[in-house]
């Protein structure tokens, strides 16, 4: 089988450890082929295509980003965008698409998988706002970055007796802010 690859969105830690699973299994476990789209959906419609093997994702585990790249790009908000999606497809012969990304990535994989293409979603989001997903990757990161950041902030808060207010990012959900308040102590 001939499996696609790409990664949306914004970039979080753990993408190139899911690129390197898809990338092992698929093609030492099972025997596919795997492609990577570079620059996510704009990849797929542009036929931006690197072939992955396992030459490819040697010493990539300490690597930041996504070696594939990434674009905040979604085919169903473009006149014409699923049909370029689909004539690539075609065209590199692939027969199922692995999409890593948050909810815009995922809401485009939902268009494409109504036109007829198999999907596997994995959810990739610091915010942790995938509907139906306990955990995504980049959340536990996330989460412990600013529990650091509470830690280290508790000496200089009770030095001068003040009260310090962390923001952290969650954009319409708040489980890096309950997490890590709790991690961290916070009131």
């Amino acid at each position: 089988m001939r499996v696609g690859l790409l990664t949306g969105g914004g970039d979080c830690p753990g993408l190139n450890a899911a690129i390197r699973a898809v990338v092992k299994h698929g093609e030492g476990t099972y025997g596919h082929s795997i492609v990577g789209f570079r620059n996510g959906w704009r990849g797929v419609v542009e036929g931006d295509v690197l072939p992955l093997g396992r030459q490819h994702i040697r010493n990539v585990l300490p690597v930041g980003g996504t070696i594939l790249g990434t674009a905040r790009y979604h085919p169903n908000a473009e006149d014409g965008g699923i049909e370029a999606v689909m004539a690539t497809l075609e065209a590199e012969r692939i027969e199922a698409l692995i999409c890593i990304g948050g909810d815009g990535t995922l809401h485009a994989a939902s268009k494409v998988a109504e036109a007829g293409v198999k999907i596997v979603a994995i959810p990739k989001t610091i915010d942790n706002d995938v509907s139906g997903t306990d955990l995504s990757i980049g959340f536990h990161t996330a989460v412990n970055i600013a529990t650091e950041a509470i830690d280290r902030i508790h000496t200089t808060a009770e030095s001068h007796n003040r009260v310090m207010v962390v923001e952290v990012m969650g954009r319409h959900a708040g489980w890096i802010a309950i997490n890590a308040g709790i991690a961290g102590g916070a009131e």
